[in-house]
């Protein structure tokens, strides 16, 4: 059984994580403002990752490393109404925000996850400008939101085929759907496999006003039938997923990537292309094959390559920096092979 400690505001920040990794669940009864300040504490203690041999033994180290902190962090826990009211001073209301994300209230919940629902209700609400749409996209809690736009930049200057029937395969938020139609696509059909997704994309073509042009379906890979363009932004990295979010990063396996170019074939036209869309970061960090490999390896044929290099900035305490700052960002254009 848990062993519940009734902690406030003059709870420090080592002590906090020491009674986190004796797996008690700290119960905050102060003020939420100082809750918050405790936490960002906590977080600095956890946050040192040495570097390894090897860049994947890094990976792997950072990984576990972030997992153990986010179930240390998740230690701080608050009382929750069943409307998702908190009784704390100076709390805000998240009530909408958590109702979004969880549908029901649990009588306690860690405050990291109320925080992660509230940031999400935040973009939802607010939005994202996506430049080269000309509108901005709503991400939901646990879809990924297209804050890093460089591979939109691919999508939107890569040279259009005039393709009939369109698909987007883990269409997320579904901004490529509604890039392709920006293009000239009157027919995309846009799929994922996750159904908080399939919600995010349906209410964002709807948003749009792209409703004649895109259909959202909730179907893992393929729909029914083939397209003359297919479209494919997968997780960029393998590895486990444990929380929502984590499976638009993360593919166990590489199970999207192969599985994708596997089946390609039999959902391409003949004379069709499909843009798949993916870092080199993975193979940088010798954690999966050269995708060039695995497009020949599935019978496909590259026909040309365009890439950009990240704008985001990397942390200096990051032990993988380096090998981000030399991320590649590629668009594959794929074909069958004559």
């Amino acid at each position: 059984m848990e062993t519940i400690i009734e902690v406030g505001d003059r709870l420090t920040a080592d002590h906090a994580v020491k009674l986190a990794r004796q797996d008690r669940i700290l119960l905050w009864r102060g003020d939420f403002r100082n809750a918050l300040q405790l936490l960002a504490a906590m977080k600095r203690r956890l946050n040192r990752v040495r570097r390894e041999a090897t860049p994947a033994k890094t990976f792997h180290s950072y990984r576990k490393a972030t997992a153990r902190r986010a179930h240390l962090l998740s230690r701080v826990q608050v009382d929750v109404n069943p409307d998702f009211t908190l009784d704390l001073p100076h709390a805000p209301d998240v009530s909408e925000a958590c109702k979004q994300a969880f549908g029901q209230a649990l009588h306690r919940m860690p405050l990291t996850e109320i925080l992660g629902a509230l940031g999400a209700h935040r973009w939802r609400t607010k939005g994202v400008h996506v430049p080269v749409l000309g509108s901005k996209i709503h991400p939901h809690y646990g879809v990924f939101a297209p804050t890093r736009q460089e591979y939109l930049d691919l999508v939107a200057d890569a040279p259009w085929p005039n393709p009939r029937t369109a698909f987007d395969i883990g269409t997320g938020t579904g901004v490529l759907a509604a890039m392709l139609t920006k293009r000239g696509a009157s027919n995309v059909v846009a799929v994922d496999i996750e159904p908080r997704a399939v919600e995010c994309a349906r209410d964002n073509v709807a948003r749009l006003g792209l409703g004649d042009n895109i259909r959202v379906q909730h179907q893992d890979l393929f729909p029914v039938g083939k397209a003359d363009l297919v479209v494919c932004n997968p997780p960029w990295l393998p590895g486990a997923v444990s929380a929502p979010l984590d499976a638009a990063i993360y593919d166990p396996d590489c199970r999207m990537l192969r599985g994708f170019l596997s089946t390609l074939p039999d959902h391409l036209t003949d004379s069709g292309e499909a843009w798949l869309i993916v870092s080199d970061l993975a193979e940088r960090l010798g954690l999966r094959p050269a995708t060039d490999k695995l497009i020949a390896e599935a019978g496909l044929k590259t026909r040309d390559r365009l890439t950009v290099r990240p704008r985001h900035k990397t942390r200096p305490d990051d032990p993988l920096a380096e090998y981000r700052a030399a991320e590649i960002t590629s668009l594959w254009r794929i074909g069958h092979m004559v």
